[in-house]
């Protein structure tokens, strides 16, 4: 399956690309917006390609292998930017795009725990497989009651955080797989809602969805990596050069507008005031752009 690239051509638009460019995709994953990249920049322009994930690396090397003259790949994570850039000797930098979404093949294809959809894979959830960095099922042992609140209400949003970590610390047993954490998720939304349906869908969402998505954050320390990424992208950049982000999430996006307005007028001209969505025809088409939010600044 592959993945489908958000905001494709707002993207291509807000970078204003053009032959000789020269341009960052720090988060490579399919390479789908890389491969759009490369048609604006041809014959010469170049694509520096970063992405932690070692199997992302591998499917865009496969999907852009008549391009490979033009792609440099990276095999690290984004917060590292300015060290890349320089090991790499990757000048000048014309536009660099951060797409903070995870693709579809990540979450339904790594095994790595990523979707509650995926019964009995383990509880990994790390970007970079076998890092030094905790899993998703030694954060879940390790946090106390109150940590793990936090981290559902902060990085999910999650309504019963409170009653979630207190079903997680209660359980008797490890919680090393994802049916484990689905079922007591799950028990918990049934209790609550004074059900017993298997599933108690709430507004549409399956009642794991945000319980997961806190996790992934946390173990990837994803809000962490933006706030020191985004100085360093400016950093690289020449001047008028142009810097996209695409959030998925409301405490990214906000981590991203409240750095842009720190740096208005100082480093950077911030070009849209409000952020760029996906059209009803993409938001149709492809359910992830709903929530998909594209700001953009140029460099001073």
């Amino acid at each position: 399956m592959r993945h489908i690239p958000v905001l494709l051509h707002e993207v291509i638009d807000a970078l204003q690309l053009s032959p000789g460019s020269n341009v960052i995709d720090c988060t490579l994953g399919d390479g789908g917006h890389t491969a759009e990249m490369l048609k604006h920049t041809a014959p010469n322009g170049l694509v520096l390609g970063i992405d932690a994930d070692p199997e992302s690396l591998a499917r865009a090397k496969q999907f852009l292998y008549g391009e490979a003259d033009r792609v440099t790949y990276v095999r690290e994570n984004f917060e590292k930017l300015a060290e890349i850039v320089a090991e790499e000797k990757f000048r000048p930098v014309n536009g660099i795009l951060m797409d903070l979404g995870w693709s579809s093949p990540q979450f339904e294809e790594r095994k790595r725990g990523f979707s509650f959809q995926n019964p009995d894979e383990p509880l990994d959830m790390r970007y970079t497989p076998h890092s030094e960095m905790k899993t998703a099922a030694a954060l879940l042992a390790e946090s106390s009651e109150e940590e793990l609140e936090h981290i559902f209400h902060t990085y999910g949003e999650e309504k019963l955080s409170k009653e979630i970590a207190h079903a997680i610390k209660a359980y008797e047993q490890s919680i090393n797989n994802t049916s484990d954490l689905v079922n007591i998720v799950l028990d918990v939304y049934r209790k609550k809602l004074k059900t017993d349906k298997e599933v108690p869908w709430v507004g549409g969402l399956h009642p794991a969805t945000k319980v997961f998505q806190a996790l992934r954050i946390a173990v990837n320390d994803e809000f962490g990596v933006i706030e020191r990424a985004l100085p360093q992208a400016i950093d690289v950049l020449e001047p008028g050069g142009r810097l996209a982000v695409i959030s998925f999430h409301s405490g990214e996006d906000r981590i991203v507008k409240h750095y842009f307005k720190s740096q208005e007028k100082k480093t950077i001209r911030i070009i849209t005031k409000k952020p760029i969505v996906a059209s009803e025809q993409e938001a149709k088409e492809n359910t992830r752009a709903r929530s998909a939010k594209l700001r953009v600044v140029e460099k001073i």
